[in-house]
């Protein structure tokens, strides 16, 4: 819609309300602002599709919880796509939405008038179910991208059969119980008009027909259990709890019905030199008395191999040094983030006498007094020279 409102405002329950409450408040707007019970209100007609997005997010628990934890933002990154019904027809919500109101209880005559549809025959087989799969990546491919080749045991199509589950073509007939349509029809009749309750067929569980001599290698099934490799391709700037669906990828279905979805899970390794924050990352680098005091130039590790940094003299732990671009790439564009060298000055505890006698020798110094840390540095880089270094 054009302007976005709260989900659950829209469709008049709270933000703990149960599926079932959804589905109930759903339906009650869309009997409400129905366009066959509207014709001279476009207001409805904007209300009704507003509540078919609504419901389209908050009854998956997937999106529900982005929107929850992200609001409509969420619905646009790690994999999601935010619904838009505005140019979606009646017919097509009334089809996405079939377990509400039965495939065609809009379709006959329920408000008067209707609109009438042409019976069409069910494709054979049931869809099989979606898979996950979790993947662990480590920065550097997070920070640029990758393509990952992964084995996934699974539900595949029945070669034998080729997916249909007889012995051959022949081996099948039609269902004498809904004639070839996989569900069967109860029409009643209310104050409203008339009702269609359509339900799948009990003798061929929708599938329209039956086999007679089923395959011997998956047992009338059309699918086997086997393994596969697929490629799945990682965008630079993924994160932990981002997801990657591939269509198609996940558990054949029964008897020649759609595959499932693969769903890719992002993991992050745990790294050895970085933090990650967004897409910038952190590094600690542990500094001596001398380097800190007197500046220094180190070689600290990148995503992309090592460079140089320049420590100036007088440096303070703490401090963040910026290595501009040096971080990951965004998800949703070119630009990289930054990597921060974080100093850290490493104070040794175990000192022989002589290392002690030196460190004795600046206690009186003013530029080691840090309430004199203002006056004169005269001749202070000299003296650190001379006790940490040697004449």
């Amino acid at each position: 819609m054009s302007t976005k409102k709260d989900y659950y405002e829209i469709l008049g329950v709270d933000r703990d309300a149960s599926q079932d409450e959804i589905k109930k408040a759903y339906r009650k707007m869309a009997m409400e602002y129905h366009p066959d019970r509207n014709k001279e209100d476009p207001e409805a007609e904007r209300k009704f599709k507003e509540a078919a997005e609504a419901y389209d997010v908050l009854k998956d628990e997937e999106k529900r919880a982005r929107y929850d934890r992200f609001g409509h933002s969420g619905l646009h990154s790690g994999g999601y796509q935010e619904p838009n019904f505005e140019d979606i027809s009646f017919e097509d919500i009334f089809s996405r939405f079939g377990d509400i109101f039965g495939s065609e209880m809009f379709g006959g005559d329920v408000f008067g008038g209707g609109r009438q549809r042409s019976r069409k025959r069910r494709q054979a087989g049931q869809p099989g179910s979606d898979m996950k799969l979790r993947v662990k990546l480590s920065l550097e491919e997070i920070a640029e991208g990758t393509e990952k080749k992964l084995k996934v045991k699974k539900q595949t199509k029945c070669e034998e059969c080729n997916g249909t589950g007889a012995e051959s073509n022949s081996d099948f007939e039609t269902c004498s119980t809904c004639n070839g349509m996989g569900e069967v029809r109860q029409v009643s009749r209310t104050m409203f008009g008339q009702f269609v309750n359509v339900q799948p067929c009990p003798e061929c569980n929708g599938e329209g027909r039956i086999i007679r001599n089923k395959c011997n290698a998956c047992n009338g099934q059309g699918r086997t259990k086997g393994e596969e490799t697929v490629k799945v391709k990682v965008p630079a700037g993924v994160r932990e709890g981002n997801y990657i669906t591939l269509r198609g990828q996940g558990n054949a279905g029964l008897r020649g019905g759609e595959a499932g979805d693969l769903i890719v899970l992002i993991e992050e390794k745990e790294h050895k030199d970085f933090q990650r924050d967004g897409n910038d990352i952190y590094y600690d680098l542990v500094l001596s008395i001398p380097e800190a005091v007197l500046g220094s130039e180190k070689k600290v590790p990148t995503l992309d191999g090592k460079a140089k940094v320049k420590i100036d003299a007088g440096t303070q732990p703490g401090k963040l040094l910026r290595m501009k671009e040096r971080g990951i790439q965004s998800l949703k564009s070119s630009r990289k983030g930054d990597q921060y060298v974080r100093i850290n000055v490493y104070i040794p505890k175990d000192l022989s006498n002589e290392e002690k006698e030196k460190i004795k020798s600046l206690e009186e110094a003013d530029h080691f007094d840090p309430e004199n840390r203002e006056q004169s540095k005269k001749g202070f880089f000299s003296k650190i020279k001379d006790v940490f270094v040697g004449e």
